[in-house]
Parts: structure tokens; sequence; C-alpha cells
């Protein structure tokens, strides 16, 4: 039989064999903090802090220059991914350079 076969078979075994309680599942327990909240002026002053004009931040999260300009005038709030994103980058700030986002000439 195929090797992909074998590992379905498998796992429905495993799957048999915890419904039966002849197994213990392993467990990990996951703390994941809240997705932080970014105003305008946060917004503007990691990408001063960055020296990074509009435009370019906005490359950098994926976003159009006029949703930088949205969030930093308080028009709109920056998604959660996009949130989460600047949070890494502010307690990393090298991070762009270091993942090679961010190349200085």
């Amino acid at each position: 039989m195929s090797e992909a076969f074998e590992k379905i078979m498998k796992g429905l075994e495993e799957i048999k064999a915890y419904k039966e309680g002849k197994v213990e599942l392993k467990t990990t327990k996951v703390v994941i903090e809240p997705v932080p909240k970014w105003e305008a002026q946060k917004v503007r002053t990691l990408r001063q802090e960055l020296k990074l004009s509009q435009s370019i931040f906005g490359v950098v999260l994926g976003v159009s220059k006029k949703t930088v300009e949205a969030w930093e005038s308080g028009k709109n709030i920056p998604s959660g991914s996009a949130s989460r994103l600047m949070e890494v980058i502010a307690n990393e700030k090298d991070i762009l350079t270091r993942q090679r986002i961010l190349l200085h000439s």
C-alpha cells in the first residue's frame, strides 16, 4: 500500500485508541497576548523612528501610502495583522534589515 494510505490508517487507529480511552494525547497550553491597539501617534512615531516615508512604510507593511496616512490621521485604525506586525517591528527595530526586508544602500 502507499505511504500516504499507511499514514492515514495509523492516524485513524490513534483516534480510535484515544476515543476508547487507551491512550492520552499530548497537549500544550498556549497563551496568546491580545493584539495591541495602534493609535495614530503610535503609528507615526514608529515610522519616524525607522526613518521611513509613509510610502516606504506602507510597502514594508504591504499597504498603500493612503492607508498609512489614514492611520496616522486617526481616520482608520490598523487591522489586527498590521498591528501585530508593527508590534514585532517596534520590539525588534532591526528585524527589517535582519530579514532583508529593508536594505540600506
